[in-house]
């Protein structure tokens, strides 16, 4: 949207930090509680943006507040001038991640916070002892809006809903395999696509959705159907209720090799069919692409996760030299 702005230009850096925090939280309170000030001060400053750039920016819409389209476009922009003016700032000076206390919001899948998550908060407590990550729960709203708006720093996942300018990065790419009980009985016997629509299986889904690669392959290549008897929103709320079921429930293998699945009392087999891989990724909004923290924080998730994926491996090739070995 084209806009005339008014004559004047009495603005600075500080309107602009104003203008993003009111417009990603949508309220004058959450605004005010979030730059610790109070509602009648964020109220003026909403004003004076107001007026200064001759828009009301954010009007009710029942209860709630909700910005007009000339603010929405505004917010992508403002967000982009600020991380590079902070970028600019952060150039000049050496950055002494022992200094600083950053605060990190990320969007991931139980099953890699379950994997990678400790790790990767040990590995950047090493040089930057006073920051905080927080793994923020997989929601209905849009990924791509939930970075652009800068309510998560960066995603991890596999997802393809993303908005076209969002960049991405690849930690690992693995299969998927199946979790069963120890003592079930399709270890006793060859295990094919037959053989495996024969018991009930488990989808893990955050939206429900029962189906997916398995099942596509096993209608489009075998014309099987598999019977999804349960349909759960984390993966970790069936591993160790497996042992009392025969149900099946598919996992990437990287999961798995990170599971005491004798401990549990749990057996993993291979598809007897190539699946498409599982690509995990993490993505992030591009006015975040050359702030050197959020760099650093990229940087060291990626070289954790291929640290560990890494060890998974060669100790699987180390069992699989081993046969006596149990997993």
């Amino acid at each position: 949207m084209t806009r005339n702005l008014p004559a004047k230009r009495g603005y600075s850096l500080d309107h602009l930090r104003w203008l993003q925090v009111l417009l990603e939280e949508e309220s004058v309170t959450r605004a005010a509680r979030r730059l610790r000030v109070s509602e009648a001060a964020a109220s003026r400053h909403l004003a004076s943006l107001r007026t200064l750039f001759g828009d009301p920016l954010l009007v009710l819409s029942g209860r709630q507040l909700v910005p007009t389209p000339f603010a929405a476009d505004l917010l992508g922009r403002v967000q982009t001038v600020l991380a590079e003016a902070e970028a600019l700032v952060s150039a000049r000076a050496q950055l002494d991640l022992s200094q600083i206390a950053p605060h990190f919001t990320i969007r991931a899948r139980d099953l890699f916070i379950g994997a990678f998550g400790s790790a990767i908060a040990e590995k950047l407590r090493e040089s930057c002892p006073r920051c905080q990550l927080v793994f923020s729960p997989e929601t209905e709203d849009s990924i791509g809006d939930a970075l652009r708006r800068g309510t998560i720093d960066l995603y991890i996942g596999a997802t393809e809903d993303l908005l076209p300018e969002i960049k991405k990065q690849t930690l690992f790419q693995t299969r998927f395999e199946a979790v069963v009980r120890a003592g079930h009985p399709i270890l006793d016997q060859e295990i094919t696509p037959q053989t495996l629509v024969a018991y009930d299986h488990i989808s893990t889904s955050r939206k429900g959705r029962a189906h997916g690669p398995i099942d596509a392959v096993l209608a489009e290549k075998y014309g099987l159907e598999r019977r999804i008897a349960l349909v759960v929103p984390s993966d970790y709320a069936m591993i160790e209720t497996m042992r009392e079921t025969n149900m099946i429930l598919p996992l990437p293998e990287i999961i798995i090799r990170r599971l005491p699945l004798e401990a549990i009392g749990a057996r993993a087999f291979a598809f007897p069919f190539p699946l498409p891989d599982l690509v995990s990724f993490q993505a992030w909004h591009p006015r975040l692409d050359n702030d050197p923290v959020h760099r650093w924080l990229r940087e060291t998730i990626l070289t954790t996760v291929q640290s560990v994926v890494k060890a998974l491996r060669n100790k699987t090739e180390s069992i699989q030299d081993n046969p006596n070995t149990l997993c």
